[in-house]
């Protein structure tokens, strides 16, 4: 249970968003603040509870999806060795208390189960890397150590995103797309190679990562796709959890990459397809302690200085209602967060009530728990 919103707010907000929505968007302005997550976490339940909600989107590939689903549906292990392989902003407390919650809903309600997908199509696991070295020992062992050269390098991907590698000053330098394709032409040139299949998908996921594509927002055609062919398929109501960024029900600029202007988002092509059937709510902070940064306090023209003003501990509002309209900036706080350029590190719109039904803002957030194991 969440200390930073009364029962009362969440569950009044959770009947906001639930209202209308086929798909409901719960995105955070950071995947690093535990009240974010709390939030998100306790609305999601609500939506569950009250509003039928029966499926929940994250952005991770559908293999990690598919472990997520197993584990909530009553699979062996825990929740934790279950979020062994995600992408690691999920690999949380904060994110195994949720899959707990899930489960268990699921126990006591056998025949109308809560089901998790990835949004993404499956990708290159650590497992893949093992396998095609392995094989080369055994067919080509001659070539191991060139293959080794191109393959230890990019791995490292899988634990932390190569553009954040870039940005902490981590990368060695040559582009991990670049090895991946020098490795995929060594793997091509064996005959009859078993694992050619498990080079190419390392190989796509380096050349579709966003240091790969470098674009930040993502294959939002693709991931919409995923969310709406699964709720046709089922009939499920679908929460999906992501960045604002992602979630935004509008085209929208990133100001780390101001120069491509507004892009589409997983959420514009959701309100395209559903129409007020999508319900966008952003959930943001003012300032706080992330654990590796310190956020200040965000520039005077953005949205979360404006709701910030009031100094509520929480507070949410209703777009739909009016009162707030025009473009504005939102802070994003990303993997490559660094203070000393806070005043890039937003996300602007061209009408706030376009990109966003609900708002909730949060006075002060702390770090989320990173799982140990």
């Amino acid at each position: 249970m969440t200390s930073v919103m009364s029962e009362t707010a969440l569950d009044d907000l959770a009947d906001a968003i639930a209202t209308g929505a086929t798909v409901a968007g719960l995105g955070e302005s950071t995947r690093f603040a535990h009240e974010t997550f709390e939030v998100r976490d306790q609305l999601f339940r609500r939506l569950v509870r009250r509003h039928g909600f029966r499926a929940l989107a994250v952005q991770d590939d559908a293999s990690v999806g598919a472990a997520l689903d197993a584990y909530v549906t009553g699979g062996a292990g825990t929740a934790s060795s279950a979020l062994a392989g995600a992408w690691r902003p999920w690999r949380t407390a904060e994110m195994a208390a949720a899959l707990e919650w899930v489960r268990v809903s699921n126990e006591d309600h056998p025949d109308d189960q809560v089901r998790i997908f990835g949004v993404k199509p499956a990708q290159a696991r650590p497992a893949d890397y093992d396998a095609v070295m392995e094989h080369v020992r055994r067919a080509a062992p001659h070539r191991l150590a060139e293959l080794a050269a191109h393959l230890e390098p990019i791995r490292t991907a899988h634990e932390i995103d190569e553009h954040v590698q870039r940005a902490r000053g981590l990368h060695p330098g040559r582009p991990f797309a670049e090895h991946a394709r020098d490795a995929l032409a060594i793997v091509e040139q064996l005959p009859g190679d078993p694992v050619l299949e498990r080079m190419r998908l390392i190989a796509d996921f380096h050349r579709r990562s966003v240091a790969g594509r470098d674009d930040y927002a993502g294959d939002a055609r693709t991931w919409a796709g995923t969310i709406v062919g699964h709720q046709h398929r089922t009939g499920r109501r679908v929460a999906y959890w992501d960045g604002i960024a992602h979630t935004a029900a509008a085209p929208a600029t990133l100001g780390l990459a101001h120069r491509r202007g507004p892009q589409p988002t997983v959420g514009s092509v959701l309100r395209d397809h559903y129409g007020t059937g999508y319900v966008s709510a952003a959930i943001g902070f003012h300032h706080g302690d992330l654990g590796a940064v310190t956020v200040p306090e965000p520039p005077s023209d953005w949205l979360d200085a404006r709701l910030g003003a009031t100094g509520q501990a929480a507070h949410w509002l209703d777009l739909r209602a009016g009162g707030m309209d025009g473009p504005m900036k939102v802070r994003v706080i990303s993997g490559v967060y660094d203070p000393s350029r806070d005043a890039a590190e937003h996300l602007a719109v061209a009408s706030l009530p376009a990109a966003f039904d609900v708002l909730v803002h949060l006075r002060e957030v702390s770090p989320v728990r990173r799982l140990t194991a």
